[in-house]
């Protein structure tokens, strides 16, 4: 029999990332970050005139802040102790939406703090590569862990037999995302996170997901 499989997002799951984010924008581009509910374009506005930036100049910030400053994100609490206790019962693959080019920089990140595992740089839904890698690694069980419910109900329409874990990591948006609808749990803290995907991993039965599509 192949062993678990658990595919976890990075950013506000293993990594906090807003609150990094927002000091560079603030620092560097003069844009304020104030996430008033689940829209991340609509918090980043101009800072000498409070206008929100247009669409279009979201995803540049994005981008110059994966290419050059990575390096002020830090580590959710408890995050690479839960993943070195999964570790040891599954195989770990982290699927993140930072896009290919960045991919190597995101597992060279990951393992100067201790995780060492494969990692896929997607981009848009989630459902259609978790699917690829459960038909792949064909895993007794899988368990997805993200902070955006748009991602679990890609996950539940593509691959339901998934165990499904919505978590948000950084305190400061935690409570401007509703739970995910089509999560079979929403869990922020790592100690409980850790507990809640260990026992799913013993239990080593399938997802009953595909009602919640």
């Amino acid at each position: 029999m192949n062993r678990p499989l658990v595919i976890t997002d990075c950013d506000e799951v293993l990594m906090h990332m807003v609150v990094p984010f927002a000091q560079w924008v603030d620092e560097a581009h003069g844009v304020l970050f104030r996430m008033e509910d689940a829209s991340f374009a609509g918090a980043l506005k101009r800072k000498e005139c409070g206008t929100p930036l247009e669409a279009g100049e979201v995803w540049p910030l994005l981008d110059g802040f994966f290419r050059h400053e990575m390096g002020r994100q830090y580590a959710v609490p408890g995050a690479m102790a839960a993943m070195a206790a999964i570790g040891a019962q599954a195989d770990i693959v982290v699927l993140t939406n930072v896009g290919p080019e960045h991919q190597q920089a995101r597992s060279e990140q990951l393992a100067a703090l201790g995780l060492v595992a494969p990692v896929i740089g997607s981009r848009g839904g989630k459902g259609e590569p978790v699917r690829r890698l459960v038909e792949e690694r064909a895993p007794s069980v899988a368990v997805f862990i993200d902070d955006l419910p748009r991602h679990h109900h890609s996950v539940a329409i593509e691959a339901p037999a998934v165990w499904r874990l919505h978590m948000v990591g950084e305190p400061a948006i935690a409570d401007k995302i509703a739970p995910a609808p089509h999560a079979h749990a929403r869990i922020d803290d790592w100690n409980a996170a850790r507990d809640w995907i260990l026992a799913r991993l013993t239990e080593n039965v399938p997802a009953p997901g595909s009602e919640l599509v």
